[in-house]
């Protein structure tokens, strides 16, 4: 089976694309390559995070590699946090706190629209390609649901009363922008 490295060690991340690619390819982690190093991401956009992640992986690694940026960005807050994300409460990262202070900025908006973004850059045979992934939301005014990570307790897609972490890994997949992205990088695989 062809291996490939998705350039992170989020598990939660890591269960998502080896479900998805479940039986084609074989999936490694930065840690299962060797990479012990924290990867950059000091680009501007989604796109320049994931590239710079992917590319040094495959530089310092000499394997074909995928690696993804994904942001939220909240109408009420101007598209913040945006390629942000991560790191909107500040170093260390923490999606607790990150929640946190999006709950604590949203207080009082009346507009809660949002919209996750997921970019993913592959480095494969010695090209670059890139897949995108988008989902429609609001920003629930409270946490709910122990599923998922980062902003899932509080993103509420379109069409659904449930957060991304009150669903099943399944039915996120099928819905969120991570999904959509996959799903275009899994047929692009499967077609090289």
């Amino acid at each position: 089976m062809r291996k490939i490295c998705f350039a992170s060690n989020n598990p939660k991340k890591l269960e998502e694309i080896r479900k998805a690619l479940e039986g084609k390819l074989e999936i490694l982690s930065l840690e299962e390559l060797g990479c012990r190093e924290e990867l950059e991401e000091t680009g501007e956009s989604l796109l320049e995070n994931a590239f710079q992640k992917a590319r040094y992986v495959h530089t310092n690694y000499g394997i074909d590699c995928f690696a993804d940026d994904t942001g939220l960005e909240v109408d009420a807050l101007q598209g913040a946090p945006g390629v942000y994300s991560g790191r909107f409460a500040g170093e260390p990262r923490s999606d607790e706190r990150n929640v946190d202070l999006l709950l604590s900025k949203m207080q009082g908006k009346g507009n809660r629209l949002a919209r996750f973004k997921t970019v993913i850059a592959l480095i494969a045979g010695g090209e670059e390609f890139s897949f995108e992934g988008e989902v429609i939301g609001k920003i629930a005014t409270s946490r709910t649901g122990s599923g998922g990570f980062g902003y899932d307790p509080v993103f509420v897609p379109e069409g659904y009363d449930r957060s991304f972490a009150e669903l099943s890994l399944e039915e996120k997949n099928s819905i969120s922008h991570r999904g959509k992205a996959v799903r275009k990088l899994r047929e692009f695989l499967l077609r090289a």
